[in-house]
């Protein structure tokens, strides 16, 4: 699976998965490790499931809990407000990024 989404982040591809039980449409970003240690997506929310409710915005999902990966044809432009190329305070050891 992180092939798959890495793959998606090199082409800018929206990507769209189940996670906790809700479909959920994002925009791949990043794919780093945690601060606690787990390997996660850091990607972009467009729409679906949302435990917090609120709107597009920066999500964190664990790779562990993403299942029915499917890459889009569509496309994104670049890089989201705020985003960190280095991972920032919070990623580390990126495994492949925007």
């Amino acid at each position: 699976m992180q092939n798959e989404i890495c793959h998606a982040i090199t082409g800018r591809q929206v990507i769209s998965f189940s996670y906790k039980g809700d479909e959920r449409t994002v925009e791949p970003h990043m794919v780093a490790f945690s601060k606690t240690g787990k390997l996660v997506l850091s990607a972009w929310f467009l729409h679906g499931g949302s435990e917090s409710k609120e709107g597009p915005g920066w999500r964190t999902y664990t790779l562990d809990e993403i299942s029915r990966l499917t890459v889009s044809d569509k496309t994104f432009g670049g890089p989201r407000p705020d985003y960190q190329a280095d991972g920032g305070r919070s990623f580390h050891r990126i495994q492949c990024a925007l």
